[in-house]
């Protein structure tokens, strides 16, 4: 890096590791490193960066492991010889629906940190809570229930927050603290989600909860981007003070924190620009328009979806869009993947992905007319569980060769997926959409490669057997399996 280029840092608080990068002008990359939270910070004893309760169900995240792996990182670049007075500006992600419960009087001591010492020891008196709820936890059911009776029922409340009551949402996490803990509750002088939390920490005061991460926390009125007062009493009281605003995610906070001018020589200009969660961030990254699908075929599979006008239903999850503030992004997450397809190739190809992949292209688009349906464990769209095969009359049989298992199993997650995404309000794109302000910022980034081309036809083989796939998830599926759920 030139002796007076600029450079640009981005922060990902993630739910096992906290990472930086630093890019040029040109985006090209120029510093990476990460702190692992298990290997790099034993003290914690987590486990993949949480601490599972004995009920199975309560999941959290020591808070100062969180400031301490930041100290180090930091630590890290000055050692490495990294010039922190180039940096311009800094902004970054934070795992969604995790929430920080800053303590009475932490915005002072934030706002005077000693330069002598790290940030984990001058912040260690600051929270009430010191382990954080985390988007992996689901012990609140409870809350969930009674939030969505407040305002008329599940449908209603999707429909104000872009989501049913989910247990790892942070107004459900809040109204559980307030519950069990009304001591720590009252003491708690301001609550951040933990992109706000991570931005606070450079910002030396309280940062405002972006409204795309304020999203997904079953509080926020994601047409108006406000705080429901419905939802807020419905959770805790005087909730809306203790949040603070919701702000657009591009907004500049202000100018870094003197502690870090004094210790690592950031420079006075260096503006932090609001965090925003995880999810909409993957958005932005991807560069995704109006019209694209990004799909990531993980444990889970998950959906992000560019959309206009968003129908927001009992399953999936609408947010605010962080790139286009009139538009929305759409999430759906599927709990049978790769492990699902991982069983099928043991089964049916030798446990070999190149045999899986020759039956996949020895076997007609379409598959004659056999649709299967594959849910090992319960599934979260739709909530079913258990391996149903029916053949082209819609016959249930106990059986395919597994040539047509496995195209089977393909054919039917691909099809789950556009289904359940039209369903939020997700259209096929025909043309290319229109420039956004996110495009003249990223031009100079590398452009998606084209890996595979649908075969000539493929639509008029498909079209019937979507409509074939939703009859009968509906018909034969779709029967509440609330009663297998862990109570």
């Amino acid at each position: 890096m030139a002796a007076s280029a600029p450079c640009y840092l981005g922060w990902d608080f993630s739910t096992q590791q906290l990472k930086v990068i630093a890019i040029d002008e040109q985006l090209r990359v120029i510093y990476e490193d990460n702190v692992q939270f298990d290997k790099d910070l034993l003290e914690f004893g987590t486990h993949c960066g949480v601490h599972v309760q004995s009920d199975k169900r309560t999941v959290t995240s020591p808070v100062l492991m969180w400031i301490k792996a930041l100290d180090m990182i930091l630590e890290k670049m000055k050692s490495s010889g990294f010039d922190f007075s180039r940096v311009r500006a800094l902004s970054g992600a934070g795992q969604q629906h995790g929430s920080v419960y800053w303590k009475e009087g932490a915005s002072q001591i934030l706002k005077n940190l000693s330069p002598d010492l790290p940030l984990h020891q001058l912040l260690k008196a600051c929270f009430s809570v010191s382990d954080s709820p985390v988007w992996m936890d689901s012990s609140t059911t409870t809350q969930c229930l009674s939030l969505e009776k407040a305002v008329g029922g599940a449908q209603d409340l999707a429909n104000i927050t872009g989501s049913r009551a989910c247990e790892r949402f942070t107004g459900n996490q809040i109204a559980k603290i307030y519950s069990q803990n009304p001591e720590a509750y009252a003491q708690t002088e301001r609550i951040s989600v933990v992109s706000s939390f991570a931005a606070s920490l450079f910002l030396g005061a309280y940062a405002p909860i972006d409204y795309c991460d304020g999203s997904g926390m079953n509080l926020l009125q994601i047409r108006d981007k406000i705080w429901s007062t419905t939802c807020l009493n419905a959770c805790a009281p005087g909730l809306e003070e203790k949040l603070g605003p919701v702000v657009p995610p591009n907004s500049v906070l202000g100018s870094i924190s003197p502690y870090y001018i004094q210790r690592y020589g950031f420079s006075p200009d260096c503006k932090v620009v609001a965090f925003t969660g995880d999810n909409p961030a993957s958005l932005a990254g991807m560069k995704l328009e109006e019209g694209d699908i990004a799909i990531s075929l993980g444990t889970s599979d998950t959906l992000f979806l560019w959309i206009q006008e968003p129908t927001p239903a009992l399953e999936g999850h609408i947010f605010c869009n962080p790139v286009d503030s009139q538009a929305y992004m759409a999430l759906l997450c599927f709990k049978n993947g790769s492990l699902m397809r991982e069983r099928i190739r043991d089964d049916c190809a030798s446990g070999s992905w190149d045999e899986f992949s020759k039956a996949l292209k020895c076997t007609v688009i379409g598959n004659n007319g056999n649709i299967g349906f594959y849910f090992e464990v319960i599934e979260i769209t739709p909530e079913a569980v258990g391996i149903h095969r029916f053949n082209r009359d819609n016959k249930k049989v106990p059986d395919f060769p597994k040539e047509v298992e496995i195209r089977a199993l393909i054919e039917g997650q691909f099809m789950a997926k556009r289904i359940h995404a039209e369903k939020l309000g997700y259209k096929i794109r025909l043309v290319a959409g229109t420039s956004v302000s996110l495009v003249d910022v990223v031009k100079l980034a590398p452009e998606p490669r084209l890996v595979v081309i649908p075969n000539a036809g493929a639509d008029q083989v498909y079209q019937p057997l979507l409509k074939r796939y939703a009859d009968l998830e509906q018909k034969v599926l779709c029967t509440p399996v609330s009663s297998h759920l862990p109570k």
